[in-house]
């Protein structure tokens, strides 16, 4: 009974630090070192039934704003998410919460059209041509995905793409693993697209 007791703690454990290492993995992938200059910062939003920000939502909206560079001359705050689960958008709930919690005072753009990952990128794209670097900041297996959207419909975008700060050790830990397998799942799936492959041209 104990060596069993033993073994499931440890497979436990096991899964949580495979999870903490598939996400640090994710969000090291499909970067560069980027250039020196102003940056957009997009936050990818989560169903969100309003009428305020959920938690999920209010985490990554936390995460886009420490992601932000205090060096650069100009930051641009993306935030992306069509009104998938409710009357209000994701953009609006998470705009509302930066600005009167988060304390953002800076460039704000709202993307509210989108209702899927490849829309958030299809549909921000406007948003990143003018800017040196670009950070997209969600769950990091979920902006690993979105980054190689970018990178099918605009490289020469993605050629831009730096890491953001949307990963901390023990941040979402028990689920850190479903997350990780989430990530896979969706390299192995195509992405469903309902928007224009390209929704700007260069």
């Amino acid at each position: 009974m104990r060596k069993r007791t033993r073994l499931t703690i440890a497979a436990g454990l096991g899964a949580l630090m495979w999870g903490e290492w598939a996400n640090w993995r994710a969000s090291r992938r499909c970067v560069g070192p980027g250039a020196v200059g102003s940056e957009a910062i997009v936050v990818l939003g989560y169903r969100d039934a309003g009428p305020r920000a959920n938690a999920m939502n209010r985490w990554r909206v936390r995460a886009g704003l420490r992601s932000v560079d205090s060096a650069a001359p100009r930051t641009r705050l993306v935030l992306c998410g069509g009104a998938c689960a409710g009357p209000r958008t994701e953009a609006s709930l998470m705009a509302r919460y930066a600005r009167e919690t988060g304390g953002y005072h800076g460039e704000l753009v709202l993307e509210e059209s989108s209702r899927s990952t490849w829309e958030n990128i299809a549909f921000a794209i406007p948003f990143l041509r003018d800017v040196d670097r670009i950070k997209i900041v969600s769950l990091p297996t979920h902006a690993e995905t979105a980054r190689r959207y970018l990178a099918q419909q605009r490289p020469d975008l993605a050629a831009r793409l730096v890491r953001g700060q949307d990963y901390r050790f023990g941040e979402w830990m028990p689920l850190k693993p479903v997350f990780a397998l989430y990530g896979i799942a969706k390299k192995i799936r195509p992405p469903a697209r309902t928007a224009p492959e390209s929704a700007d041209h260069p």
